[in-house]
């Protein structure tokens, strides 16, 4: 058995480990079981279907068939640290007084030391207390399109019903949110053919119908933003659905005609419609979109990832719970997607609650405040209190 670390102690070693997405997380996910292996918690593994990574899914007690309970989630991997500007050494936990540094420290292994420490320490002391269970999952891939939770979704429902009540532990900054927008990515092949730019009339440029679509996009962009869609008013800055095209890439060299030419785009829609049917929607109008623009060439357009947006009802006991904790009257919403949008699917009433900011997030020196990682934990004893021993 692993010997008990401080949250500091643990945040470091969780961010010793590169798991930025292109890399697999079970050496960090070995560790997390081999550290939570102890009396009283069972771990689980939710492999990808490659077996390259892995959920895992950690229990201390038995799920009950009423889901009370709770559940705290949060992810394993993080974006690159090859910015220029790092001061440190991303992957070693440096110390600046008033906060820790660290590539992941805010997004989210601060969370995820928090939530595992929690876990050893209620498993060792306050175990007999419990009336209902404390889970926590740890998703793979949520960087890269959540899709560690989308694989949980689809290959662990028929698994024991988790409990209802989820926190999901991206940096707020301690403000409870309970929406946001999704984010959906598509690709759009345009295959032409390649020729001699001196003779043009051998080969068919995959450009110009490619220039035509990303005009078409654009006008499908103004359409979206002209739109009224349900709970805009949740997203005052952004009331509607934004679609950005992000990157061309097409050609070779100026003297040769381009075969091929790729277009990506992505979405953000907002919560409305119930499970993947807002993004299916929105898939089919950018189809239909750039199939038309694109005529008489017949593009390739491919889903890359699908981020689902969330909505919790304010009544919820989780929501109202987190909002009397912290005083917060105002409701809050977050313009990022979480693995929340797949995890509702599975029953789950998440709220976004974390330490850490996300303005420091996927930037050289990300850094997580030392008095919110406190905080944090005060908050979250209380919420397991609430959810796991005061349950009826």
């Amino acid at each position: 058995m692993a010997a008990h670390l401080s949250d500091a102690e643990l945040l470091a070693r969780l961010v010793s480990f590169d798991t930025t997405s292109r890399n697999s997380n079970l050496p960090l996910a070995d560790f997390l079981a081999d550290y939570l292996d102890r009396p009283g918690i069972r771990v689980e593994r939710n492999p990808s279907a490659d077996r390259t990574k892995t959920n895992l899914i950690v229990w201390i007690g038995e799920p009950r068939e009423d889901r009370r309970g709770l559940v705290l989630s949060g992810h394993m991997d993080t974006v690159p640290a090859e910015e220029a500007g790092w001061e440190s050494d991303p992957f070693t936990l440096a110390d600046r007084g008033d906060r820790w540094v660290a590539r992941g420290s805010c997004d989210m292994k601060g969370f995820l030391a928090l939530a595992a420490n929690l876990a050893v320490e209620i498993a060792r002391t306050r175990r007999g207390l419990m009336r209902a269970p404390l889970a926590l999952v740890f998703t793979y891939d949520e960087e890269v399109g959540t899709l560690g939770a989308r694989r949980l979704l689809e290959s662990y429902g028929g698994g024991p019903s988790l409990p209802r009540a989820a926190v999901i532990g991206e940096p707020t900054s301690l403000r409870v949110a309970r929406a946001h927008k999704g984010h959906l990515k598509l690709r759009i092949t345009i295959e032409g053919k390649s020729a001699h730019s001196g003779y043009p009339h051998l080969g068919v440029n995959a450009i110009e119908p490619a220039g035509r679509v990303i005009c078409a996009l654009a006008g499908l962009r103004r359409e979206l933003e002209s739109e009224e869609p349900s709970h805009r008013e949740l997203f005052p800055e952004v009331p509607f659905v934004p679609l950005n095209v992000g990157t061309v890439r097409g050609g070779a060299a100026i003297n040769v005609v381009p075969d091929r030419c790729v277009v990506e785009v992505g979405v953000r829609p907002l919560p409305g419609l119930p499970g993947t049917e807002t993004s299916t929607v929105l898939a089919a109008r950018i189809r239909r979109t750039a199939l038309a623009a694109a005529a008489p060439c017949e593009p390739t357009i491919e889903i890359l990832s699908d981020s689902p947006p969330m909505l919790l009802d304010e009544s919820a006991p989780i929501h109202r719970h987190l909002r009397d904790l912290v005083g917060q009257s105002e409701t809050a919403t977050v313009s990022f997607a979480t693995d929340a949008g797949w995890l509702q699917q599975l029953g789950l009433d998440c709220a976004i609650f974390g330490p850490g900011t996300i303005e420091v997030a996927h930037k050289p020196n990300e850094s997580l405040a030392k008095s919110e990682l406190a905080a944090a934990r005060g908050l979250l004893t209380r919420t397991v209190r609430r959810f796991c021993e005061e349950a009826a």
